[in-house]
């Protein structure tokens, strides 16, 4: 009954740790437009860095993966093992529906890496690869994130084999980061479909 009522009550307090958006107020510190109103209108990373560089967007990929890493701690110590990745997609869901910024944050791929790091360590770091891998081949860093997504995936699955409970929650956060990317995956099959027509469009050279 105690282990059911700190996970009822934990939800809700990873859910406000991931509506803590830090690009919209590191932005806000430095006297600077928020970074949903250019590019993508998504408060992530790759938009950061779009609008800000590589130091700014480090800083809050450090910020990001530092809060869901304490997430999972303080989740794996006071919850059981089945219950863990239901933390995971309470922080995600705060991330993309931040009630501290009119619900519009982040695709929380960042959040996802940060929390997955201290319970699949070797998972993380090959995801990592596989996001490179992706990325150097698709020039599309959404594709890149779907790399993490797959390896951690995989890891998490091997992880809580016999705890379907735990392999549930992963599975539902995965989807939903995915889901959070259809205007990215909108975007590609646009874009491919142009490029499609218009070398039908050329024709044979003459």
């Amino acid at each position: 009954m105690r282990m059911m009522l700190t996970f009822i009550l934990g939800l809700p307090v990873a859910y406000l740790a991931g509506s803590i958006n830090f690009s919209i107020l590191v932005f806000r510190l430095l006297g600077r437009e928020d970074p949903r109103t250019r590019f993508s209108g998504n408060p992530g990373v790759t938009n950061v860095f779009r609008q800000a560089g590589w130091p700014l967007a480090l800083l809050v990929l450090l910020l990001d993966a530092g809060r869901a890493m304490g997430v999972a701690l303080l989740a794996s110590r006071l919850w059981s093992f089945d219950l863990v990745p239901w933390a995971g997609l309470a922080l995600i869901l705060g991330n993309h529906f931040p009630c501290f910024h009119g619900f519009r944050g982040g695709k929380g791929v960042a959040n996802f890496i940060g929390f997955y790091l201290p319970l699949l360590p070797l998972g993380t770091v090959l995801s990592g690869a596989a996001f490179g891998l992706l990325l150097a081949l698709t020039r599309a860093p959404f594709f890149g994130s779907f790399g993490i997504l797959a390896t951690l995936t995989g890891f998490g699955l091997s992880h809580w084999r016999g705890a379907p409970g735990a392999q549930a929650g992963l599975l539902i956060t995965v989807a939903a980061i995915v889901w959070f990317h259809r205007g990215n995956i909108a975007a590609w099959r646009r874009a491919r479909r142009n490029r499609r027509e218009a070398v039908k469009g050329r024709g044979p050279a003459e």
